[in-house]
């Protein structure tokens, strides 16, 4: 697990597996988790370095459904979870999904947990609206398209974009179950220009990347699903497999 700091408010911290990021935010005495690292090891961790760090934790946010996105509890366990709206109707319809998917990755990589994960209260939030965090504020956009939820987070004074599964300087845009590449497409033109004045944007997957590289990683985002052209970057054998998988999923 890394640790970085892109402000005097946010950090970031990386997982060792598929560099999952979670984002840790300040203003006064509150912080919110956003997202989550995956390994046991790493989430037992996590409280330690918000301690150590001096961020008072008050609550957990995810950008989307996707399972290694909502392990935060399993670091906090008493703590509620603040989701899109979107991101709420899809836990609500798929009750037990990501205790299931979390299952079958630990079975797959012989890890066990302390602890079974259970989501616990799950707040709605309004997309776009706002979310309050001691005397600032976070925005929320709207980000489906990866699946068919999700939302970003503009932490405006610290100029970073948390943006979930997009933007990733390792993986190409992935068109999930309910995702959509028209969705896709408009949720990467409503993020331009929060790009534009972003310092840091601090993708799902992969390290977090200074704006001027990031609207590059958004141009040839858009290329790839307009054109199917693969950024020069991401032409690994898993992003091949990922792109196949994509042309079926857009038919």
């Amino acid at each position: 697990m890394r640790v970085v700091g892109l402000h005097r408010d946010v950090l970031v911290v990386t997982s060792r597996v598929w560099q999952t990021t979670c984002t840790i935010v300040r203003s006064g005495e509150e912080c919110f988790v956003v997202d989550s690292p995956v390994f046991p090891d790493e989430l037992e961790a996590l409280p330690a370095v918000l301690e150590h760090a001096g961020f008072p934790f008050t609550g957990l946010l995810a950008t989307h459904a996707d399972w290694d996105h909502l392990l935060g509890r399993l670091a906090f366990p008493a703590a509620s979870l603040g989701v899109g709206e979107t991101t709420a109707a899809r836990l609500a319809a798929e009750p037990g999904a990501a205790a299931r998917e979390l299952r079958a990755f630990d079975d797959e990589y012989y890890l066990d947990r302390p602890a079974p994960l259970s989501l616990g209260q799950v707040q709605a939030l309004p997309v776009p609206g706002h979310c309050e965090i001691g005397d600032e504020e976070l925005e929320l956009h709207p980000a489906d398209g990866h699946t068919a939820d999700g939302m970003a987070a503009w932490i405006g004074w610290a100029r970073v974009l948390v943006c979930g599964d997009y933007l990733s300087p390792v993986e190409i845009p992935m068109l999930s179950p309910g995702g959509s590449r028209d969705a896709y497409l408009a949720t990467l033109e409503r993020l331009r220009p929060l790009v534009a004045q972003a310092q840091w944007v601090v993708p799902g997957h992969g390290a977090p990347t200074e704006g001027p590289r990031a609207s590059e990683i958004l141009d040839e985002d858009v290329r790839y699903l307009t054109d199917w052209e693969l950024p020069a970057s991401r032409r690994t054998a898993a992003q091949k497999a990922i792109d196949e998988s994509n042309r079926k999923q857009a038919g």
